[in-house]
């Protein structure tokens, strides 16, 4: 049976300031993290450069190897850089959704741009897998924020990619419906259980416990965004046939 969740920004926002008390508790709680979260945003810099000359070494090794186990062992480390560096993009990026929150973050976001680069960034990743990525470009133009709608939608498509076996496929669409933008990312993977929609949008959440790879950020980035820009989330799910994400934002006229 297909389940359907729904997360309204600004009804969450409202449970969340419910449950973790009064402003002034939760500014200073803020206040006492903010050195923390400082230092690790600036190893979180700091640490992209060596991880980019480790994958480029990767690269040249391979062209010097001579055994296939030599390069097999070579492309599983490549893999484990990779997935290094893309925890560590995790945690910068939801460290800059704290950074956001004061800023003019609305504006007329057009959405062509935004899924041509998407489409391009993870059509390798889905190719080696063994996963068919279709991305079709969308006219219409969003009332959200280039950087962090990028982020939404850059999450969405890598968590679908990852959760589908080889020989599934991953589509993203946008259409526009009356005043609203819906932009679905839809896969044919493993699917969400009912009882965990509840609780996928959690930091450090995984739909699937089985697995061990990733920080189960992803989501969280998502609700997080959604929040800030006043965003609504629709998730559409049934365990065993996959999963639909859509961000539903207002259209510009």
């Amino acid at each position: 049976m297909e389940t359907i969740a729904v997360l309204d920004s600004a009804r969450s926002a409202r449970w969340d300031a419910q449950r973790t008390g009064s402003a002034a508790s939760r500014d200073a709680g803020r206040a006492d993290s903010d050195f923390s979260a400082m230092l690790l945003a600036m190893a979180g810099h700091d640490l992209r450069q060596p991880l980019q000359v480790v994958t480029s070494a990767h690269d040249v090794l391979a062209q010097t190897l001579g055994s296939e186990e030599q390069r097999e062992e070579l492309m599983r480390a490549r893999e484990a850089t990779a997935q290094l560096a893309g925890m560590l993009g995790q945690l910068v990026e939801a460290l800059q959704l704290r950074q956001r929150s004061s800023d003019d973050l609305h504006r007329p976001v057009p959405l062509r741009p935004i899924l041509d680069e998407i489409a391009a960034e993870f059509a390798e990743m889905a190719r080696l897998k063994g996963v068919t990525l279709v991305v079709t470009a969308a006219h219409g133009t969003a009332f959200s924020h280039p950087v962090l709608l990028t982020g939404m939608l850059r999450n969405l498509i890598r968590n679908a990619i990852d959760y589908t076996p080889p020989g599934g496929g991953v589509w993203a669409t946008c259409r526009r419906c009356g005043p609203e933008l819906r932009i679905s990312v839809r896969d044919t993977g493993i699917g969400i259980r009912a009882s965990a929609l509840s609780t996928i949008f959690r930091a450090f959440q995984r739909a699937d416990d089985s697995r061990a790879d990733g920080l189960g950020l992803g989501l969280f980035i998502v609700k997080q965004a959604a929040e800030l820009l006043g965003h609504r989330i629709e998730v559409r799910s049934a365990e065993g046939r996959g999963a639909c994400f859509t961000v539903v934002a207002n259209a510009t006229r």
